[in-house]
């Protein structure tokens, strides 16, 4: 079994999804994980530091026993830009909006940035930008992208952030009349 099926196997194992894998000449190994995709109507979970402990000392474990030979082991989230590398990376964030980079130029430009939806047919997708009420629409297969990443949202309101209410400040000791 080559090593990247063996990480694979391991983090498919604990019940996550191993986003990409990459080992560099320095000998180390890189490998991003994230949860699988919630069922419907559940809450989108997060990768957590306890998340990429467990997989870290599983893969020890996992690696030394197979002989695969690195350097140092890196285990981390797909992070707020995730790369989308499979059909089913597409499948589970249509609606969401996404950066694309075409292996060919199309119209002179190979970046888009815009809302993912599925396409027309069978293993197509599509992309819509552009100004409300001037949309354009970007049809596309998976072979023709090199790279696809979520748009990153910042929120430093928090997850579920409510709407702010207005603070009243209050008076000095003794007068409490508003």
């Amino acid at each position: 079994m080559s090593w990247q099926a063996t990480v694979e196997k391991t983090v498919t194992g604990l019940g996550l999804e191993m986003v990409e894998c990459e080992r560099s000449a320095g000998g180390l190994l890189r490998v991003t994980i994230d949860h699988l995709s919630p069922a419907e109507g559940q809450p989108e979970t997060f990768v957590t530091v306890d998340d990429c402990e467990r997989v870290t000392r599983q893969l020890q474990y996992v690696l030394e026993v197979e002989g695969v030979d690195y350097q140092r082991l890196e285990v981390s989230s797909p992070g707020l830009d995730r790369p989308l590398n499979t059909p089913a990376h597409y499948a589970r964030f249509v609606g969401v909006d996404v950066d694309i980079t075409l292996r060919m130029a199309f119209q002179g430009r190979k970046k888009y940035r815009g809302l993912l939806q599925h396409g027309d047919r069978a293993e197509q997708w599509r992309l819509v930008f552009g100004e409300p009420g001037h949309e354009q629409a970007l049809d596309f297969q998976l072979a023709e992208v090199r790279e696809a990443r979520l748009v990153p949202v910042i929120n430093f309101k928090g997850r579920q952030a409510q709407p702010a209410t207005p603070r009243i400040p209050k008076k000095p000791d003794g007068d409490q009349t508003p």
